[in-house]
């Protein structure tokens, strides 16, 4: 991305090292199937919501993930052999209510409304905050310039690529990326790669440490 490394030389290196931003959009998924899983995967390592998200799948029918109805006639017995905790249970049956009355709107409605209006929409639901629906913009709709700035992963790749001492605040994150519109999204990704290659950098010199 020349303009990102335009208007930030400090990102430029990690862009330069990564490569390309990743182009290939994957089909996206129906909003209610998306925040279902988000729903499942919250506070939970990868290994496990996958397993309980399975459970979960298979409750609809033909192999298909359920639909709001089929949740909603779940009951709470069957949510829970599935893995899901009562807080889920609660959230996802607020999930598949709020998709029957529209609150949660169908795909085709949603991509032609602003980030705003889908922020206000879907953390109605109950389990559904602000990171939810940013990581929903990002990865289902594609959309370009959203900047989760509350993100573990975003709060420690940025003091990695500025090499700042102490983790920074959201604020802070907000204002500088003023200058990466309207690519946030495309900066975010960077700066989780950011995350990723300073861990391996780690891995290795312990590896390197260990070797006699």
């Amino acid at each position: 991305m020349l303009e990102l490394c335009r208007v930030d030389p400090h990102l430029a290196p990690i862009i330069r090292k990564v490569g390309c931003f990743p182009t290939a959009k994957q089909k996206p998924q129906p909003p209610f199937e998306s925040l279902l899983r988000a729903i499942v995967y919250q506070q939970l390592a990868g290994a496990a919501a996958k397993t309980i998200f399975g459970r979960v799948k298979a409750l609809g029918s033909d192999g298909k993930c359920p639909t709001p109805e089929e949740i909603l006639r779940a009951g709470k017995p069957k949510l829970r052999r599935a893995g899901l905790s009562r807080q889920k249970i609660a959230a996802v049956k607020d999930l598949a209510k709020k998709t029957l009355d529209g609150t949660v709107p169908a795909l085709a409605k949603i991509r032609r409304m602003s980030e705003e209006e889908i922020l206000q929409r879907l953390t109605q639901v109950r389990g559904i905050g602000e990171w939810s629906v940013q990581m929903f913009l990002m990865f289902q709709l594609g959309r370009p310039d959203v900047l989760p700035i509350r993100d573990y992963g975003i709060q420690k790749g940025f003091q990695h690529v500025y090499g700042l001492e102490d983790t920074p605040k959201p604020q802070a994150i907000l204002e500088h990326g003023e200058r990466w519109r309207p690519y946030r999204s495309i900066a975010s990704w960077y700066l989780w790669r950011a995350v990723e290659e300073r861990n391996a950098l780690r891995s290795a010199e312990i590896k390197k440490r260990k070797k006699p």
